[in-house]
């Protein structure tokens, strides 16, 4: 086990009491009320990696990065930055990028290769995300640089593996070819339509519709090569397959810890579920006569008639032999079908070029490895280059299979005192929640009679998942029918930091919800508000409004002092109460509720300072008084929305002044303290600490140009 962390003494000391500061002045600290959310030692934050054929849109960044970014500073503040890995970067293989090089070639005139094809886009992705301030460790790719070197040992380690237990077979399939062009395809170089009832997906590929959906490639409907816009055909191929239907008792039980786990957002644990049914043929009602007829000749099975609304009776069967004998003689009889979303043997290998190779397996060579497993482990690669870059964490494999190694990314990946956040999109569930769960659990050693030098257990991730951010109402993707802005194009008319809190406080962990940019919307009129503004104008106008008033007000009636001592006790009250509801929201990444809270601290805030400063009136101790309480509910309020918006916090404690740096400030160590720990005592005997001069009209939240 790890040793305790550095922070080990922070995280016991903000949950003592401490009733009195170093002015001897009493101070309300008593939390044992509250029942204080625990926090990893350690831990990984992941945002889900965007694909190498093209830029960043709207969604990547609303909804994923955003999120994550803040839940990773906020961790930085709470456990310590040098505990924490935010890790993300480019998904450079697979069919979507070899179809994307494609296109870019014929239709754009591209003339470099297909790794000048990634490092383009993967370039392109690293400026936008920079330009949202998000504050990643690292953000390479998993074909790029030191990261294609770490990645290629990631996948042997992890292919390697879950064969010497196990759990990989050789499963030949029947895989689409076309024959105008002589080439196996894969992923997106076949269109249909999804097989899966009910499915509202607009574009369906070889075994996973733009939904999620997955399904063997001989259930696609309507198939299209991309390559040639003719029907394929097919020919068999032998792969590798990971046994994900063994594990469906085990995925039972972990959807039932999840229910039962009120930090497991419900859309996880329920799409997770979806997935764990036996398998199933749905067959239209007015197919009933034909059934009647191979009943007899069909394995064993139990009949479902359709549900009110729908028009399909199911069968189901005990596994996916059964389905499959079933499928046969429907085929043979011209009885229509589709198949039900169930468990599927999950494709660990593949032909396609442009992957990382497989490690040969029984002689089996000339593999790579399907893009969707390999992306699941490339946070691992992440994690490993990252903390390289910093000087540790370096291993190696020896021909034995024995390490050699410290063991630093193992400290947050399968560490029983680390937790990896994982922030996805709710298309992706299946990958993360369903074959990553059971490939993680397969890759432990269960058998203590089985000597294994270096186990490989891996702690499951905490998935963070966001239903779908839609664009005017619409489901956008870049590759669909709505065109959704590009992160570029809407910092032309609004700053990161208002884009970031409308963001946060949409309530994407509950329900779909449409991004309604006003600039983008061609049905807007010009007098309607922008609804992206609202969080916004609580920056520029609230929270600005009542930095500046601490700032101005020092400067012009106490000498350019900022009054250090402890707040009114209902302040103070107030203030705790709120940093501890924070904490608990933040623990559930409930960032809506975040907004929410945070938005109501500062107008109440401001409100305070505004009623107070009036009734002060000329007195000059009054002033004194106001202006303490004042700097102290900014403090909190500076505390709180960090994570949110840096940029504007950071420029704040600029101004403060303070001979601490701005870790210090924010961390959590000191978040229920006044500014008597930041200043020397021989400022407290003068009476206040010189704060900055705030030149006029400085703002600390500005408003985009194109908003004046």
């Amino acid at each position: 086990m790890p040793s305790k962390p550095e922070n080990y003494a922070i995280i016991t000391r903000i949950n003592e009491e401490r009733p009195y500061n170093k002015l001897g002045e009493p101070v309300s600290f008593d939390t044992s009320s509250y029942d204080r959310p625990k926090f990893p030692a350690r831990a990984v934050v992941t945002a889900g990696m965007p694909y190498g054929n093209k830029g960043l849109h709207f969604g990547h960044i609303g909804g994923v990065f955003v999120p994550a970014d803040v839940f990773a500073r906020f961790l930085r503040d709470r456990i310590g930055e040098e505990n924490v890995l935010f890790i993300c970067g480019t998904d450079c293989y697979g069919s979507p990028i070899e179809e994307g090089f494609r296109q870019a070639v014929r239709d754009k005139g591209f003339s470099g290769t297909i790794s000048d094809f990634v490092m383009e886009n993967h370039n392109a992705q690293a400026a936008t995300l920079k330009s949202y301030n998000i504050s990643l460790d690292i953000y390479e790719g998993s074909a790029l640089g030191k990261c294609k070197e770490n990645h290629d040992f990631i996948t042997d380690l992890v292919v390697q593996r879950l064969y010497d237990n196990g759990y990989l077979h050789k499963v030949t399939t029947a895989q689409f070819f076309d024959e105008e062009t002589n080439s196996f395809l894969n992923g997106r170089q076949v269109l249909g339509r999804c097989p899966v009832p009910d499915c509202k997906s607009e574009q369906a590929y070889a075994d996973e519709c733009d939904l999620g959906h997955q399904y063997m490639p001989a259930d696609l409907i309507d198939p299209i090569s991309a390559l040639s816009n003719k029907p394929p055909v097919t020919r068999d191929v032998t792969n590798w397959y990971f046994d994900l239907p063994g594990f469906r008792d085990f995925l039972k039980e972990h959807v039932r810890h999840m229910q039962n786990d009120t930090d497991t957002r419900s859309v996880v644990s329920t799409t997770i579920d979806e997935f764990l049914v036996h398998p199933s043929i749905y067959v239209k009602d007015e197919f009933s006569d034909e059934y009647d007829k191979v009943i007899s000749i069909l394995p064993n099975h139990r009949f479902f008639p359709a549900e009110a609304g729908k028009t399909s009776f199911e069968l189901s069967f005990a596994d996916l032999d059964d389905r499959d004998k079933a499928r046969a003689v429907f085929d043979a009889n011209k009885i229509r079908y589709r198949t039900g979303k169930t468990l599927v043997p999950f494709r660990i290998t593949g032909n396609i070029k442009w992957g990382v190779a497989a490690p040969v397996i029984e002689n089996f060579e000339g593999l790579t490895v399907w893009v969707w497993p390999e992306s699941l482990w490339a946070p691992i690669t992440f994690s490993k280059t990252c903390l390289e870059n910093k000087g540790v964490g370096v291993e190696t494999l020896n021909p034995s299979r024995s390490w050699t190694t410290d063991r630093t990314w193992r400290d947050f990946w399968c560490s029983d005192d680390a937790i990896a956040y994982q922030f996805i999109g709710q298309d992706n569930i299946y990958f993360y929640g369903v074959a990553q769960t059971a490939m993680w659990e397969a890759l432990a050693n269960r058998d203590p009679e089985v000597h294994i030098d270096e186990p490989l257990n891996m702690k499951q991730s905490q998935l963070v998942a966001n239903y779908h951010l839609l664009f005017l109402d619409k489901k956008a993707s870049s590759s669909g029918k709505v065109k959704p802005p590009s992160g570029a194009e809407m910092l032309d008319y609004y700053t990161v930091e208002q884009l970031r809190a409308h963001f946060l406080a949409l309530g994407l962990s509950l329900k779909p919800v449409s991004f309604q940019p006003k600039a983008f919307n061609p049905l807007a009129k010009p007098n309607d508000a922008d609804p992206v503004l609202k969080e916004g104008l609580l920056l520029t106008n609230v929270f600005n409004r009542l930095a500046r008033s601490c700032f101005y007000a020092a400067q012009k009636d106490n000498g350019g002092l900022m009054p250090v001592g402890a707040p009114s006790p209902e302040i103070l009250e107030a203030a705790h109460a709120t940093i501890l509801e924070y904490e608990r929201l933040m623990h559930r990444q409930e960032f809506h509720s975040v907004m929410q809270l945070v938005s109501e601290y500062i107008r109440q805030a401001n409100k305070l300072w505004s009623d107070a400063i009036k009734e002060a009136g000329e007195d000059h101790d009054a002033k004194v008084v106001v202006l303490k309480n004042a700097f102290y509910l900014l403090k909190v309020c500076a505390q709180l929305m960090h994570p949110v918006v840096p940029a504007g916090t950071e420029m704040i404690f600029e101004y403060l002044n303070l001979a601490v740096d701005a870790k210090k400030f924010f961390s959590w160590e000191y978040v229920f303290d006044g500014y008597e720990v930041f200043v020397t005592d021989e400022e407290i005997q003068r009476g206040g600490h010189p704060v900055k001069e705030l030149p006029p009209r400085t703002d600390f939240f500005a408003r985009h140009p194109s908003q004046y």
